[in-house]
């Protein structure tokens, strides 16, 4: 029965999850999407498919970045057709994150029979294209079809996380309590698989959260925490620095793709019952 009364605090009461209750104390959250245009974002596009150049900074021939209805509300539309990102323009630290997205239809070259894919990149730094000409140095909340939450090192970030692999053997998976160890390094790879996962099936609206504090982080998908994240840091002059804010990036990566509803929220501190 606790998955049906979870059900019904998500659906019915319209209301945040206990763990994300502000608090009386706690400012209020604030909009990133106006939900009239793309005030407050740039574009990037990289090197389209096949192509040879970059298209570059809020240049957008194709439009793949648009603000449309969807379900009745304005949602930002990313159609994937040439990878890249939307960028916000201010930088962020210590922050609560929130938006919603749901996948849309088309899909395209070279990942026209792959998964739908996206991403949340999260303290984004440096030049615009770093990873392949599409993106930001950054750590990634994976937003993919069956892989929402995982971790991804973009462009040279690292970060330390508890995980394992089932018989010493496939991708790193999220394990609390497990021996924590560093991702984005060349021993482990780049990417740590969540756990539990929480993706609702593709054309369903998905909640995202994340929470950052100094060097650590939580991922959080429909409410589930699946990831816990420490010692965000990046090689500045070949010494590892702290990588505690920056800028946050909305992947175009060859799915359509929606997002609506992307508030933040200045936190001082991580909630005590997201860590236990």
């Amino acid at each position: 029965m606790r998955w049906l009364f979870s059900l019904v605090l998500l659906t019915c009461c319209a209301i945040a999850l206990p763990f994300v209750d502000a608090g009386k104390d706690q400012p209020p959250s604030t909009s990133l999407f106006n939900g009239k245009d793309l005030a407050g974002w740039d574009t990037w596009l990289g090197k389209p498919f096949k192509g040879d150049k970059v298209v570059g900074l809020n240049i957008d021939p194709l439009k793949v970045y648009t603000v449309v209805n969807v379900d009745d509300a304005p949602a930002i539309r990313v159609s994937g057709e040439v990878f890249g990102a939307i960028t916000t323009k201010e930088e962020y630290a210590n922050y609560h994150l929130k938006l919603e997205f749901k996948w849309g239809t088309k899909k395209w070259a070279p990942r026209e029979n792959a998964v739908r894919d996206s991403g949340l990149l999260y303290h984004c730094v440096g030049p615009h294209g770093a990873a392949g000409t599409f993106w930001m140095r950054s750590q990634e909340l994976q937003i993919q079809e069956k892989d929402c939450g995982d971790y991804w090192s973009v462009a040279g970030a690292i970060v330390d996380v508890a995980a394992e692999r089932k018989d010493g053997k496939g991708p790193y998976i999220y394990k609390k309590g497990a021996k924590s160890l560093t991702f984005g390094s060349k021993e482990n790879g780049p990417r740590v698989v969540k756990n539990p996962d929480a993706e609702k099936p593709s054309g369903e609206w998905n909640t995202i959260e994340l929470y950052t504090v100094g060097q650590t982080s939580v991922h959080i998908v429909n409410g589930k925490v699946n990831m816990i994240l420490t010692g965000s840091r990046h090689l500045v002059d070949k010494v590892e620095t702290p990588l505690t804010k920056g800028k946050i990036q909305l992947q175009s990566e060859g799915a359509e793709v929606f997002y609506r509803n992307i508030t933040i929220r200045s936190i001082d501190k991580l909630p005590e019952t997201l860590l236990k």
